[in-house]
Parts: structure tokens; C-alpha cells; sequence
């Protein structure tokens, strides 16, 4: 029977297709020391997204 890797923590399935972006030699492994550092960075995310609106708007 196969295990179960990943559970999503929030209401709404996540995007089938992944971001991906590159970046400098030994961030990765770094990164990945951060605890929480996936949906941290989701929350990043979505707030340059939001500030981003939010200056757009104002133009």
C-alpha cells in the first residue's frame, strides 16, 4: 500500500504545476534547513503579490 508523502495543510489544493527558480549554488541545501520554509516562503509569496496589486492600483 503507499504511504502517504505529502498532506496539504490548507482548504484549497495547490497548483498541479510547481514554480520553480534558480538560484545560487548551496542555497537549496540551506533552504531547506529553514523550518517551515515551504509555506513560509508561500506567505512571502503571496505577499509580493499582494504589495504589488496594492502599488499597481496606485498608478
Amino acid at each position: 500500500m503507499p504511504r502517504i508523502k505529502f498532506k496539504p495543510d490548507n482548504q484549497v489544493p495547490y497548483d498541479k504545476v510547481p514554480v520553480q527558480i534558480k538560484v545560487l549554488p548551496g542555497v537549496r541545501d540551506k533552504l531547506k534547513s529553514v523550518p517551515n520554509w515551504q509555506e513560509r516562503l508561500r506567505q512571502y509569496i503571496n505577499q509580493l503579490i499582494t504589495e504589488n496589486t496594492q502599488q499597481n492600483d496606485e498608478i
